[in-house]
């Protein structure tokens, strides 16, 4: 793994470069321009063929006016792809604010113990945390444009499915925590390759000053904590590495919303079936994880598993509310944007 992209250059040409850039970082920038590159290019599709409408901004071309004059700028009208950047961008701070929150909310035994560290650490983020709270967010800014929400919101689906999973090779890179229980190569079927059944991770940052720690023992510990049977970890051979699990889920799953997003439907059904998609792989990974537990409604529940069941409900009401033959314009009048 590596976690530091100086590693890169140490494990390929033997030169040592200390460099404070992280591969999940990296990764993590990557996700967000590749969401807002598909973002603009589905808004752009939408305004041709009339199902979203435009924005009003203020023409860079106009003449600038002279000095002492009146200054008024003249509006124009273009496609809601002009908005695309501004909104990853508030999904970029909001989502990392709601994912450090949520993951607060989840250890809060840990930041009593030390708030600070935690505040301030370059791991500890919740997904599902960033992803609700930049929801609202983005939301709020969508609406206070002119545009429509339900539209905006399937234009955005495709691409919040693939950067989730551009993200997780990012973990799985800098071996932060997110992998899976212990697992052991004896148990294997034969036709999985063993790097996609048991990694080690050997460059994680998991140990104190995020050096490398022992893998195996790390689960160990993490998994008695939660009340999990740790037992399994006496024969390991290292963890499932399920970043890589939720990678090809992603990638298929964004396939899929791709070749669904010139739906029929309502606008709104494609971002339902997202968060149906979303949720079903979410809950299904949680089973081989390790995440604290809790009590919820009678039952021993991981924050994930609970978030996860509420989206797969959520995104089914949406589709079942959604599945009416939808109109050519589907939005309110377009508001002026500032400059």
């Amino acid at each position: 793994m590596y976690p530091r992209i100086s590693d890169i250059f140490d494990d390929l040409f033997g030169i040592e470069i200390q460099l404070p850039l992280y591969t999940f970082g990296l990764m993590v920038a990557v996700a967000f321009l590749v969401a807002a590159w598909l973002l603009r290019k589905e808004l752009d599709r939408k305004y041709a063929s009339g199902i979203i409408g435009s924005v009003r901004v203020k023409d860079e071309k106009a003449p600038k006016p002279t000095r002492g004059g009146k200054k008024s700028a003249r509006m124009v009208d273009v496609s809601p792809g002009y908005v695309a950047g501004t909104a990853t961008f508030i999904a970029l701070i909001s989502g990392f604010l709601g994912a450090r929150l949520f993951h607060i909310l989840e250890n809060l035994p840990s930041f009593f113990r030390d708030p600070f560290g935690m505040l301030f650490a370059s791991a500890g983020l919740t997904f599902l945390g960033g992803l609700i709270v930049a929801g609202l967010s983005v939301a709020y800014y969508v609406r206070k444009k002119g545009l429509s929400i339900p539209a905006f919101a399937d234009a955005v689906a495709p691409g919040l499915m693939i950067a989730y999973g551009i993200g997780r090779i990012g973990c799985y890179l800098a071996g932060d925590g997110d992998w899976g229980i212990c697992s052991n190569l004896a148990n294997k079927p034969g036709w999985i390759p063993g790097f996609l059944w048991s990694e080690t991770f050997p460059r994680n940052v998991m140990g104190p000053g995020q050096t490398p720690t022992d893998v195996i023992e790390y689960t160990r510990l993490q998994m008695a904590e939660s009340g999990m049977d740790a037992s399994v970890c006496a024969s390991a051979t290292g963890v499932y590495p399920t970043m890589l699990y939720e990678f090809a889920m992603a990638a298929l799953l964004f396939f899929t919303l791709w070749k669904l997003r010139a739906h029929r439907w309502a606008a709104g059904w494609l971002f339902g079936l997202y968060l149906v998609f979303a949720g079903a792989e979410r809950f299904l990974i949680e089973q081989i994880r390790v995440n604290n537990v809790g009590e919820f409604l009678g039952m021993t529940v991981t924050q994930a598993e609970v978030i996860s069941v509420a989206m797969i409900v959520l995104g089914g009401i949406i589709m079942v509310r959604t599945m009416q033959k939808r109109d050519t314009l589907d939005q309110p009048k377009p508001a002026a944007i500032d400059a």
